[in-house]
This record gives structure tokens, sequence and C-alpha cells, in this order.
């Protein structure tokens, strides 16, 4: 790894250190009602949204009450984006005529299945676009459907995560807070300031917002060419700081008009984990001990720093097959320049392969480069990275309670070594705990294999070989391990609530739309309501004592804990899978080999 390259991600990491503190200790203020410097303009809003929709914020809500409200709200927010994308032709702000008789000829149908599929993605927070939104939805659909999502939707999150930390905060009691109220506090006082500064600085920087048509343009060979553009800040910026991923043009954030220059792809990637970082110290600022939520932040950041040194050499050093040394290729030589492709020349590598990690790390489906053209070793790296559940910073709200999920079963286990009952944070952790916290992990294990397994041996049982396309299933542009890795990669998008995509797999078919909508189901819902049941039990405990027994959970030990637990159950979960695709991928590189003959020796 260049010099640069270190340079350009330590500055980054200070930078996101430096507002981790502030914007914690702002969030902990909002979420236990405090006030901010925004109360006086904010507040007289947040009551009259209180009594609009008949909230009394003074009544807290049990578990079960929070979680059939997470529900009834997902629930009516799915129906109402599948109904603006269906009804899209008879709706206004609509210049391009998507939907209706005058439509584009490139217009991307807007059927069931795709409706379907982009209503449970945007109301899960995961984002997968199986269109081009240039060319498929309307302004009026961008902004009352998608972008109203970008911000609910993320502010769900950060409420389950709010409902856990009072879990761990409270004692004796059976209530967790009022999701009606922390959905509300999450959108006024944190996504809504925060998207207004980030859409100013993008449309400071070049970045496109208007509802005006698109423009035709004539090039110097006479010919018309049309230029999407549209309230593209006002998108772009909830987009990122909700880590939702869902870009306004299908090239996403490599894109101009979402990601025109070095300084604003620097400030994108800080925007996707400024609030997960945060809220490590929000969850220690409410638990009324700081140093647990530095330990959280320290694990992430180890975590953080192997995936982006990882992913930056191995895209640097390139494919060595590509080396020209002479007349010869050397497998010991690197590929000069590095591996270029797929990637913008304004980010170069290092803003590339940082932005890719920091993605993937949340819950944040943008990109500025194909990852379908990564080396193998720098496509792994993200692949890991949303099978880990996304702990690493993680999404807003996701990361932060899949990390306390992690720490309970660290705890677990170390209290297994010891022999004697796990504690974290004056909270005896028992049974149920840890079963909720084991159903929520294998929740998104299951949907990754368990669908991605299907949709394989739908091609295999339509051909009986790898590389021609089943009836059932979209075409793969790729044989054999990185084809495989396409589809592992794409089902680890949707169960991990990311939105990512490998690329290379033509994703919008019935089957993809189906199976792709409902891992998203089952990632976002089988890992949040284990997760409330866990807050509703913790909370009704008393807080014990420290003892000279008590594991610490706070310092270089437990922080260390940390990191091996979530190492070692992505590990032993899904390297079989992996070494299927990249990692043997990777091994026939090295060898300078192709790699389809190989792997359909190994499948049969």
């Amino acid at each position: 790894m260049t010099a640069s390259g270190v340079f350009y991600v330590v500055i980054y990491f200070l930078v996101l250190l430096a507002l981790t503190k502030p914007l914690g200790l702002y969030m902990a203020n909002v979420f236990e009602g405090r006030r901010t410097f925004l109360t006086p303009v904010l507040r007289p809003l947040e009551r009259l949204t209180y009594r609009a929709c008949g909230v009394r914020e003074d009544v807290e809500q049990r578990w079960t009450q929070y979680a059939a409200s997470l529900i009834a709200f997902s629930l009516v927010g799915f129906l109402f984006v599948y109904a603006m994308q269906r009804l899209e032709g008879f709706l206004p702000l609509n210049p391009m005529g998507f939907g209706t008789a005058h439509a584009p000829a490139n217009q991307t149908a807007m059927t069931p299945d795709l409706a379907f599929n982009t209503a449970v993605s945007f109301v899960t927070n995961t984002n997968w676009q199986a269109y081009g939104g240039e060319t498929t939805l309307s302004y009026w659909v961008q902004m009352t459907a998608l972008t109203v999502q970008n911000f609910v939707s993320a502010a769900a999150g950060i409420a389950v995560a709010i409902a856990l930390v009072r879990g761990f905060a409270r004692k004796q009691m059976r209530s967790i807070g009022n999701f009606w109220v922390d959905l509300t506090r999450g959108t006024l006082y944190v996504l809504l300031p925060l998207s207004f500064l980030l859409a100013l600085f993008l449309c400071a920087r070049g970045v496109p917002q208007t509802l005006a048509a698109y423009v035709k343009a004539r090039t110097l060979e006479g010919r018309v060419q049309t230029i999407a553009v549209g309230p593209v800040a006002s998108q772009e910026a909830p987009k990122l700081l909700g880590t939702n991923g869902g870009g306004f043009f299908n090239q996403n954030s490599a894109h101009p008009y979402e990601n025109p220059t070095p300084l604003t792809n620097f400030v994108e990637i800080l925007a996707i984990l400024a609030i997960p970082a945060g809220l490590t110290y929000t969850f220690g600022k409410m638990v009324g001990d700081t140093r647990q939520g530095w330990t959280l932040f320290a694990a992430m950041s180890v975590l953080f720093f192997v995936g982006v040194f990882i992913c930056t050499h191995a895209e640097q050093a390139g494919n060595p097959n590509l080396a020209r040394l002479g007349v010869e290729t050397r497998a010991t030589a690197g590929q000069p320049g590095g591996n270029m492709e797929g990637k913008e020349l304004r980010f170069g590598i290092p803003g590339s392969a940082l932005f890719t990690v920091a993605t993937t790390d949340a819950s944040c489906g943008a990109v500025n480069s194909m990852l379908d053209s990564y080396t193998p070793l720098g496509g792994l790296i993200p692949m890991f990275n949303l099978q880990t559940d996304e702990v690493i910073f993680g999404g807003v709200g996701s990361g932060l309670y899949g990390i306390l999920l992690y720490a309970i079963l660290g705890v677990f286990i170390a209290g297994l070594m010891v022999g004697r009952t796990p504690e974290y944070l004056g909270k005896k952790i028992e049974q149920k705990e840890v079963k909720m916290a084991m159903i929520a992990v294998i929740s998104t294990a299951f949907a990754i294999l368990v669908f991605a397994a299907v949709t394989l041996d739908a091609r295999f049982a339509a051909h009986g070989y790898w590389n021609p396309p089943g009836p059932a299933v979209a075409n793969v542009q790729n044989g054999g391990p990185h084809g495989f890795s396409e589809v592992l990669y794409a089902f680890s998008s949707a169960s991990e609530n990311n939105g990512s995509a490998f690329a290379g797999l033509n994703a919008n078919t019935p089957w993809y739309n189906l199976t792709l909508g409902l891992a998203m189901l089952l990632g976002r819902f089988l890992f949040m309501i284990p997760v409330l049941a866990i807050a509703g039990s913790l909370a009704a405990k008393k807080k014990i004592p420290e003892t000279s027994g008590t594991l610490p959970t706070h310092g270089a030990l437990f922080a260390g804990l940390l990191v091996g637990v979530v190492l070692v159950v992505g590990a032993l979960t899904f390297f079989p899978a992996l070494s299927l695709g990249p990692i043997v991928e990777y091994l026939l590189m090295l060898k300078g080999k192709l790699y389809s003959s190989l792997i359909l020796t190994a499948w049969s």
C-alpha cells in the first residue's frame, strides 16, 4: 500500500474520530429529551407532529408494543411506496412521462415484481436497485416515496438501537421508550438538519437540484444527447447519512452528478460512517460509562483498518497476470498502476477502496466503483464485511444494536470459560438474551446461504452445468467462482440490508425480485425483533454490583474479545461459501489459470 493511500485513510479516520464525541453527545441529549441548540427551532414542529398523529410523548411502550409499532409503520410505508411506483404515470412532476404512453424508449418498466422489490428495499433501509433511477422513476416518486423512506427507515433503525440502549441503562422497568417519539426525534433532530447541510454542500460542489426536464445537448457530431438531471442533492444527502445507498442515477456515487469531485467523495464517505460512529458515544453516555462506548468504537476501528488496508493493497497490486516484464508474465509481479478497471480516475484506488469498505461496513449500498471489476481479494473484503452482520460501525442504529448482540455473545463465551454467569453493564446475561441474539445472527446467515443455494441449484437443475442461465434466474455474466461470487454477494447484500451489488448480475427478473425481497425482510425484521425482546428483558432486570470475578467490558481486552467473536462467527459460517468464490478465484489468479474447469470439478 502506498504512503499516499495510508495518509488518505489516516486523515479520514482522524476526522471521523473528531466528529464522534460531539455528534454522539448531541444524539444522547436528543433521545433523552434534553434541550439542544436546535430545540427552539424544532420543538414546535415536534409537538405539532405528535398532535397531528395522536401520539402522547409521555406514554412509553413495552417491547411488544414497540415492535408492533415498528412493523405497522413499515407495512404502511411499503404499501405507500409500492402504490407510488405503480401509479407514477398518473402523478405530477413527471416531465419525462415515465409510466405513460409517452415514456422514453429506454424506460425500465415498473412491473409488479420490481415494484415489490423496490418498496421492500427502501422500507428495510436496503435500497437495492434492480433498475436505473433516471430511466425508471419520476421526480415525484423519487422525492415522495424513496427520499422519505431514506429518512424514516434510517430513523427506525436508530430508534431500535436507542431502545436496546435503554434496556441496558434502566433497571426494573417494563418499558423501553416510545417508538413514535424516537422515530420523530431521529428524523427531526438528527437526519433532517445534517441532510440539509450536506445537500447545500453538494449543491455548491456541482450536484444538481432541479425539477426541470432533462437537458437536451447537441454533440460535436451533431447528435442530440439527453442529460438526466433532477432533485439529486436532496436525495443524495439522506442516502448517505441514513446509510441507505439508493442512487438517483444508475451509476450511483460514481456518477459525476452525485459525486463530482475528490472533495465530495471524501465528505460522502465521512457521511456514511458519521452517525454510526457517533452512536457508540451515545451508548456510553446513556449507560453512564463512556468507556463502554469507546470500547465498541475501538473494536469497530480495528476491523475497519484491517479491511481497508487489505482491500486497498489488493487493488493497488492488481492482477499479476497483467504485468508486462519483457515478453513474460510473472505471477510475482504487480499490475502497473494497480487495478483501475471500474474505478473513476478522479477518485483513484485509495478513494475507491475506502468508499467500498465504508459502504459495506455500514448498511449503505452507495458505490463509487464497480465491485465486479475488483481483484478477488479486493472483492472478498466487502463481501465479508456484509457477512459480519455489518457491525463494523454498521448502519445508522443497526450497527450499534448489531455490535451489542455480539457483545452479549462475547460475555457469554467468556462466562463459559471461567464458569460463572455472564454479565454486561451490571445485567446478568441469561438464556433468553443469548437465544435471542443467536436467532438474530442465524437469521441473516440463513437468508444468505439458503437463498443463494436455491438459486444456484435452480441453474444446475435446468442445465446440469454452470454457464448457461436457467429459466428461473437471470443471466450471470461470469462463470466459475466469480459468477458464484456475484450470486452470493447479491443475497449477502439483501439479507444484511446493504443494497450494493457486485454487478454483472441482471437481477431484474421475477425470481430475483421475489427472493431478494424476502431476504431483505428476513434480514431486517428477524434481526430487529429479537433486539427489542432483549431490550425488554434487560430493562426489567435489576442491576448487580461488580465483583472481583466480573469481566471488565471496557478496555483493550474486551475489544479484542469482541473482534475475535465477530471474526470467528463470520469465518465459521461463511468460509465454505467464500472458498468457492473469491478465495479460489484468488488462488487461481496467482497461478495464472482460468477458473471455470476447477470450480465445476469442485462442485461435481
